[in-house]
């Protein structure tokens, strides 16, 4: 990833954040189901293009929320920061240290694929001129100082009301590729305040805390014990026998 850099992204977009976002947005998306499956009367095809636009206008206001709560800010009159660039979806603005994001939410059509264009998207993506590699001799092009993040969330395609994939991208500015995508779950691996314990020692930890025995004892009564008792008592040779 270019000039941005992914440790400022962690310290933006923070564990709590990413955290809260993904449970409301996953009960946003399986909400939306439960609604469209129990409150109307829709055919599959009406019945599932229903509940795609309810469920991102749904979500969509719930990140709006979430984003508030963790002192993200909507952007005043629609309009990205020292720019003309108008949007028409709730963008929140983040910033650390002197340095600021535009976060957005877009939905894909399955992992890994570019969420469809739209005016506010197109918008945003200009704000990531500089990153995009290019021949820059004399520094001339545009820097506007903030850069355009999206969480991005895909339906799963075979459980209805589930969410398969939730990730962080940032599309090149001619809406083309990604110039950066790493899942959600992946992302929050990198902070530093998510405690992260290696496959290998969680493995040693779990065959620690249960072990089972190589040879297990068989359970025997106790008056078939004491049945044994009597019997060998009764096979043992005597004093005067020996």
């Amino acid at each position: 990833m270019s000039p941005i850099g992914k440790s400022h992204l962690v310290k933006v977009l923070t564990s709590n954040l990413l955290v809260d976002l993904e449970d409301h947005l996953r009960a946003e998306a399986l909400k939306a189901f439960e609604i469209v499956r129990d409150h109307t009367n829709l055919n599959k095809k009406r019945a599932r293009e229903s509940e795609g636009q309810l469920r991102f206008r749904m979500m969509e206001q719930r990140f709006e929320e979430v984003c508030l709560t963790h002192g993200g800010r909507v952007l005043d009159g629609g309009v990205i920061p020292r720019t003309d660039l108008r949007v028409f979806q709730p963008f929140m603005r983040f910033e650390v240290d002197g340095k600021g994001i535009i976060f957005g939410l877009a939905t894909m059509s399955e992992p890994q694929t570019i969420p469809n264009k739209n005016k506010s998207r197109v918008a945003g993506v200009s704000l990531n001129y500089h990153l995009t590699p290019r021949l820059d001799f004399d520094s001339s092009g545009p820097k506007m100082g903030d850069n355009f993040v999206l969480l991005l969330v895909s339906r799963h395609r075979e459980r209805a009301g589930l969410i398969e994939e939730m990730a962080i991208g940032i599309i090149d500015s001619k809406y083309e590729s990604f110039l950066f995508y790493e899942t959600v779950e992946t992302f929050l691996s990198g902070h530093a305040d998510v405690p992260s314990v290696p496959a290998a020692d969680r493995a040693a930890g779990a065959a620690a805390t249960v072990a089972l025995k190589a040879h297990v004892k068989p359970f025997v009564p106790p008056e078939a014990q004491a049945d044994e008792e009597a019997i060998a008592k009764m096979d043992r040779p005597s004093g005067r026998d020996q």
